[in-house]
């Protein structure tokens, strides 16, 4: 080979490898990012079930109908896998385990307080909530596997060794982040006996969610992201009093902050009231720390933050699923369609 040809060759050798080197600590650090701006991409949301033994039989009519859309690369689990009235065993989490890496397709699962905060309930085994979490991080976030469940993987940027569950991860110019913020006002609301080793929990937890939300944000801007979806799994603006919701405050004035910065489109996807609903429930004016907390949406008459939406998927006794799009030409970049599976509708079931 002549010289100029083997520096020719060489040049071309060393353009390649550090190509693959910088895509590889790209994808080793995000998870999937091969696709940057495809033109459209789908995705299925669930949450809040299988709750008993009912939904068991009727969850892999679910599964099918999702295993049979080739239009959705994932699936998302907002939390609460199980009735906060069942059994929080290790059997019933192996089982769950097992049911979803059935799903084709990665699987995301968020963590709810059905699987632990409420496992103190003597129906749920009166067992200590915060071993259960413990356990829970053992099945569903082993550190450091960055892997998702689902028979195919997706690679998954996890937070710490010690909050494995906060997930993050991109694709189609989106990013896509889950957190552990869960109902029981965020995990304040417990037994007695466990109260105070609960607000320590919190106060840890919420560290780590504020920190995982923020550094969220600035991985959007820094890769010029099209739009946000956040996953949690307690519904912050729940029926209760909002003074009795101090666990959400910190969580909901940083997000509204954020949102407000980034000026693209951000979706909050969470369960826990289980009640299908899309609306924009951020009023515009900014969350004021010493003022008293702001009032339920449905309280407020000031016009909306735009750019932000809240979509809490179906869940007990609805086994439906929410397909949600990515589009890049789409000035809301996402869209969402309930999907009714057929074999669950009310009227094909026995009462």
């Amino acid at each position: 080979m002549k010289t100029i040809e083997l520096l020719m060759w060489l040049t071309m050798c060393l353009i390649a490898t550090s190509l693959s080197s910088s895509a590889g600590s790209l994808d080793g650090r995000h998870g999937q990012h091969e696709d940057w701006h495809p033109k459209k991409f789908s995705f299925a949301l669930i949450g809040d079930l299988p709750y008993d033994a009912r939904q068991e039989g009727l969850f892999p009519n679910l599964l099918d109908d999702i295993n049979d859309d080739r239009e959705v690369a994932f699936t998302i689990h907002d939390g609460d896998f199980k009735s906060g009235s069942s059994l929080c065993d290790d059997a019933t989490f192996l089982e769950r385990r097992e049911l979803f890496d059935r799903f084709e397709q990665p699987f995301i699962f968020i963590f709810g307080d059905n699987e632990w905060t409420d496992c103190h309930r003597p129906k749920a085994g009166a067992y200590d909530p915060f071993e259960r979490l413990a356990k829970l991080r053992v099945i569903f976030a082993p550190y450091p596997d960055k892997n998702s469940l689902g028979r195919r993987r997706l690679e998954l940027e996890r937070q710490s060794a010690a909050f494995p569950e906060n997930v993050r991860w991109i694709k189609g110019g989106v990013v896509f982040a889950g957190l552990h913020v869960v109902g029981s006002n965020n995990g304040l609301t417990t037994a007695g006996q466990y109260l105070d080793r609960a607000k320590a929990e919190y106060a840890a937890r919420n560290a780590a969610n504020l920190e995982w939300l923020a550094s969220t944000f600035r991985l959007a801007e820094e890769e010029d992201a099209i739009g946000l979806l956040l996953i949690i799994q307690a519904n912050p603006w729940d029926l209760i009093p909002p003074a009795e919701l101090t666990g959400f405050q910190d969580f909901l004035a940083a997000l509204e902050q954020a949102t407000r910065r980034f000026g693209k489109p951000v979706v909050l996807v969470h369960g826990d009231s289980h009640y299908f609903r899309i609306d924009k429930p951020l009023p515009t004016p900014p969350f004021d720390p010493a003022a008293a907390f702001p009032p339920l949406p449905w309280e407020s008459d000031e016009p909306r933050l735009e750019n932000f939406t809240r979509v809490e998927t179906f869940g007990n006794p609805n086994v439906h699923w929410l397909k949600a799009t990515v589009e890049a030409s789409d000035r809301n970049v996402f869209s969402f369609q309930p999907v009714i599976v057929e074999k669950n509708k009310a009227s094909h079931i026995a009462p």
